[in-house]
């Protein structure tokens, strides 16, 4: 996943003092405490980011390895995750995958790095926190983005992301049967694509033996 950004979750500035973390986190807590919004769950997932942030920062072994990791990825240009992980939030990041990736050259895409980006952003983690929610809805249109999003990709790019799909649909039929009928249209495209290559394969040995033949 990505490394959370615990500064802007706990809204303050990296250089903030541990009096000015703990100023912060109460006033935060305060706010999405899960007694004072009758339990509802946006809040509680906002306010378990809150404390997770808080316990880092305010640890001076933990803080250290985060700022390690922190200065690792933003060398390499990583992006940071500061939103609570709730059936909106991964719709809204996968929404936004599917409009980027339907801007790009199928054939020049990094179609690894797809798979990879897409298995983070629907890790075991998430997907038992998104499930959570009992949001079907949303986990329908999570679920439907998400097939849109790998319909270009080759099978052996799709298998684990799939697996990763099916956990979320497991409350749902219909859309465990959207699923299954991604599968099988993959599964008569991959082999549409194979037996044409064989097809081409063939013809061309074909026409190189007459060719010689003739010559001959």
């Amino acid at each position: 996943m990505h490394l959370k950004d615990y500064y802007a979750i706990l809204e303050i500035e990296p250089s903030a003092s541990i009096p000015e973390i703990k100023k912060s986190f109460r006033k935060l807590a305060q706010k999405f405490h899960p007694d004072k919004n009758k339990d509802d769950p946006y809040s509680t997932a906002q306010f378990n980011e809150i404390k997770e942030a808080y316990e880092v920062l305010t640890n001076p072994a933990k803080k250290n390895f985060y700022l390690q990791q922190r200065w690792y990825e933003q060398s390499i240009g990583k992006r940071k995750n500061q939103v609570a992980i709730t059936p909106v939030n991964i719709l809204k990041q996968i929404l936004e995958l599917e409009k980027h990736v339907s801007k790009l050259d199928i054939y020049r895409m990094d179609k690894q790095g797809l798979e990879q980006y897409i298995l983070e952003l629907l890790s075991n983690d998430t997907i038992d926190k998104v499930n959570k929610f009992n949001e079907l809805e949303a986990n329908s249109q999570i679920i439907q983005t998400t097939l849109k999003t790998i319909n270009a990709l080759p099978t052996k790019y799709t298998a684990k992301i799939i697996d990763q799909l099916y956990k979320m649909a497991a409350n749902s039929d219909p859309d465990t049967k959207q699923i299954e009928v991604f599968m099988d249209k993959a599964k008569r495209k991959y082999l549409r694509e194979k037996y044409s290559l064989l097809f081409i394969i063939t013809i061309t040995i074909i026409l190189c033996l007459l060719i010689f033949l003739a010559g001959g």
